[in-house]
């Protein structure tokens, strides 16, 4: 039996944000990685919590490491791609992205964007000029968990993609909210709203 996080997610009142993971808590995830238009699929329900997210007058915005790029798994028209197939599929039920940040960096490489590490985050929170204290981050990894930590927003842990295997390892924040998937963790969010 999961135990899902009874409390209440506010978040914070300077701006209505929300910073998804894409692989594993918007689409299916794989561990040969997502390298084509063909092989992204939705998981049931996330594109229309983005929308009700949207409607709600929050910005959804999608911070993703995407090493196939620096694996040379894919090309960046490929990742435009997948992209565009996820804009016009979340169009499609009246939703969108805000903003999408990527880091197309390996494991071995020493950059600051790529998760656990905050840096894609700490532009985020530039580029819109907030702070992210309490702003909801929801990923299916520890890595997730990790940079939302670092900068004081809110880990959101979904236990679909690596989810069920991160929350087995127990290696994450402390605060972290857990919740079944992007759609059950947008609907408790909005009741709180």
């Amino acid at each position: 039996m999961i135990q899902v996080s009874n409390e209440r997610i506010v978040p914070t009142r300077q701006a209505k944000l929300i910073v998804l993971d894409r692989d594993g808590v918007i689409n299916y995830d794989s561990d040969q990685f997502i390298k084509s238009p063909d092989e992204w699929r939705p998981i049931p329900g996330s594109l229309e919590a983005i929308a009700r997210l949207n409607h709600a007058g929050f910005r959804v915005i999608v911070a993703t490491n995407q090493s196939g790029l620096g694996r040379r798994l894919f090309d960046m028209a490929t990742l435009i791609s997948i992209h565009d197939k996820m804009y016009k599929a979340l169009a499609q039920l009246g939703g969108r992205i805000d903003a999408l940040f990527y880091c197309p960096h390996t494991a071995d490489s020493n950059c600051d964007c790529r998760k656990p590490k905050p840096g894609m985050l700490v532009e985020i929170g530039q580029r819109f000029g907030v702070d992210l204290t309490g702003v909801p981050c929801v990923g299916d990894g520890e890595r997730d968990l990790q940079a939302a930590a670092a900068v004081g927003a809110q880990p959101i842990l979904v236990l679909t993609g690596k989810g069920e295997k991160t929350l087995r390892s127990g290696n994450f924040p402390q605060d972290t909210a857990i919740f079944p998937d992007l759609a059950f963790f947008v609907t408790a969010l909005l009741a709180g709203d």
